[in-house]
């Protein structure tokens, strides 16, 4: 067979063609940076940055398109909330199962002495009692932080009752929606929060090098810009504009990639969220049960899709992981990804530190050939 991908958890290597079609119409019809001139090709790219805020408020149901801010990557969304939103003397809680664009931030603000951190443990099959959670707050509590699924075993966390607590005790909730958004009805209101990290090269189906955060205005006024420059706005002032979206958005913009990340979303809402989840669960089960047959092979996580997104961990007995990473790609064409994905605290969470796992991640435009395929090259090498 032609390459496989089964690395959708890392970014989706398959574009609609209406994505590429829209980073094209750019470069060749528009070229100019956004809100930089007043002449007719800017104007156009400042209104492709426009629709694009209108299509993702639309689709995370944020009430003002202004609170749509662009970044380059979640990593740099994650990055401005939190930091710009902890001071010193603040708690925050989180759990054991983020990812790095988590971790390491609060690492260095927790070995500066600014802040307490509390990671609240979860189980083996990665999933966390929101209970624990409750418990872990105090009167210093300013953030929780959680991821909407895990980028390891799948597991979808109790975002919407960690909402709930989150806002019954007036402490600010950032949700990483970097795996789940694209196939996963996230609401920004209905699960009450107040940053919400989004990546556009993953499910949403847009280039790399673009994301950016849904931002609450009661945070956003609290919060201090990480970054700061030219925003085509206040040109006459040496402070940052205070307004929304220009207090966190300085430089040029990323408008081609914008353009493909406002189409790869158009083409969700056109398809359906609810059509892509069916299609990958579709998929999903078929290669868990295929997954269940094969001798030595132990799936990470909860083996369930009622409690996990279709992205797959595994452990083959004493099998060198990145070895059979390698033979599946040289022999069958089969692109995984081995290791321990980003994401230390949740391989300890797992029992599969320090030697990782081997994941397969299932993506819209797999097949259910590519998955049969997929598991006889499994079945073969072990």
């Amino acid at each position: 067979m032609d390459k496989i991908y089964l690395d959708n958890a890392a970014t989706s290597r398959d574009k609609a063609a209406v994505v590429k079609k829209a980073i094209l119409n750019y470069y060749e019809n528009i070229g100019c940076s956004p809100g930089r001139g007043g002449y007719e090709d800017s104007l156009k790219a400042g209104r492709i940055i426009i629709e694009a805020r209108n299509t993702i408020a639309d689709f995370f149901n944020v009430d003002n398109l202004k609170q749509i801010i662009f970044t380059h990557n979640i990593t740099y969304a994650l990055n401005i909330g939190i930091k710009g939103i902890l001071k010193k003397g603040d708690h925050v809680i989180t759990s054991t199962m983020e990812h790095n664009s988590v971790l390491r931030p609060l690492n260095r603000l927790e070995k500066n002495g600014i802040i307490d951190v509390d990671y609240i443990q979860c189980d083996q099959k990665g999933r966390l009692n929101p209970e624990e959670v409750e418990a872990a707050i105090n009167k210093k509590t300013k953030l929780i932080i959680l991821t909407y699924a895990s980028n390891v075993s799948g597991t979808i966390m109790p975002v919407k009752k960690i909402g709930e607590i989150a806002d019954q005790n007036n402490v600010y909730f950032m949700l990483d929606t970097a795996q789940g958004a694209g196939v996963y009805d996230i609401d920004f209101k209905k699960l009450k929060v107040d940053f919400l990290a989004f990546t556009g090269h993953k499910a949403l189906m847009g280039p790399t090098g673009t994301g950016g955060f849904a931002v609450s205005k009661k945070m956003a006024a609290e919060m201090e810009p990480l970054i700061e420059g030219g925003t085509g706005s206040k040109s006459d002032q040496e402070k940052q504009p205070n307004f929304l979206p220009d207090k966190f958005e300085s430089g040029t913009m990323n408008t081609m990639g914008i353009s493909g990340l406002k189409a790869g979303v158009e083409f969700i809402q056109k398809i359906g969220v609810e059509k892509i989840r069916e299609h990958e669960h579709k998929l999903g089960k078929v290669f868990l049960e295929g997954l269940k047959k094969i001798p030595d092979i132990k799936i990470i996580g909860p083996a369930n899709l009622k409690e996990q997104v279709p992205t797959f961990s595994i452990t083959a007995g004493s099998r060198d992981l990145g070895q059979l990473s390698f033979e599946l790609d040289e022999k069958y064409n089969v692109m995984t990804r081995s290791g321990l994905h980003c994401a230390p605290f949740a391989h300890k969470t797992l029992g599969t530190f320090p030697a990782g796992s081997l994941r397969f991640s299932i993506g819209y435009f797999n097949t259910m050939q590519e998955i049969e395929h997929s598991l006889n090259a499994l079945n073969n090498i072990l």
